[in-house]
């Protein structure tokens, strides 16, 4: 599902089953967008593999509120795109000149990627992937092949736009798992296999002691046999 007031980006999408959201009737596109607030979406947890949230969360009035719903929407094997202009660019700049934040994409509030990380970290989601576009100078528009180029390439933090990746941290943890940082864990080789062999002694333990009755019994049978003959 594409959460966006400008054209749409998940045609480019190999998600066969497609939605957009839209915030009243007349600006939805077909019957399959959803109309709702933004910050209360009628659909159940973990319903969708992917949400895109495109230049938004700059716009609503609940921005909270909507990475919130976003992010339970998102299903656990799922991923959440967020793209978002940032203030630390030539486009950002140019918004403190006057009329800079009157016109499109100016206006509303622009966020950095690093705020957007804290942001997720409130919903348990975590920063997959995170890629910068839109380099140019101040004052030019962002069509220059060379400098689009080195900062795609070194991933440079200048760039307009930023585009997030993000999953849900259990899922992340679940994929990546801690290692130690000198070989082995500490203890593992010690106080795990202490635990294992004390389990497996007290299991073989009790195992004698259950042959060593069952053999004292029939040797008793045995005895008394004998004894009536």
């Amino acid at each position: 599902m594409e959460m966006s007031l400008g054209e749409s980006l998940v045609d480019m999408s190999s998600v066969r089953h497609v939605m957009r959201w839209a915030p009243t009737l007349e600006l939805a596109e077909s019957s399959s967008t959803i109309v709702c607030h933004p910050g209360r979406l009628p659909l159940p947890s973990g319903a969708l593999d992917l949400v895109v949230l495109h230049h938004i969360l700059e716009v609503v009035d609940c921005p909270h509120q909507l990475l919130q719903e976003a992010a339970r929407v998102t299903a656990g094997d799922g991923r959440l795109i967020i793209l978002g202009w940032s203030p630390v660019s030539a486009g950002g700049l140019a918004r403190c000149w006057p009329g800079g934040r009157r016109t499109m994409p100016g206006i509303g509030h622009w966020r950095s990627a690093r705020r957007m990380r804290d942001w997720l970290s409130f919903v348990e989601f975590e920063i997959e992937r995170l890629d910068y576009c839109g380099f140019h100078l101040p004052g030019l528009t962002p069509h220059n092949a060379l400098l689009e180029t080195l900062g795609r390439r070194h991933n440079l933090p200048w760039g307009d736009c930023w585009i997030i990746q993000a999953r849900s941290r259990s899922r992340l943890a679940c994929r990546q798992p801690q290692r130690p940082l000198f070989g082995t864990a500490l203890g593992a080789s010690g106080l795990g296999a202490s635990r294992v062999d004390t389990s497996s002694r007290a299991l073989e333990s009790q195992n004698s002691r259950v042959r060593s009755s069952t053999e004292s019994s029939s040797g008793t049978g045995r005895s008394r046999k004998a004894r009536l003959r």
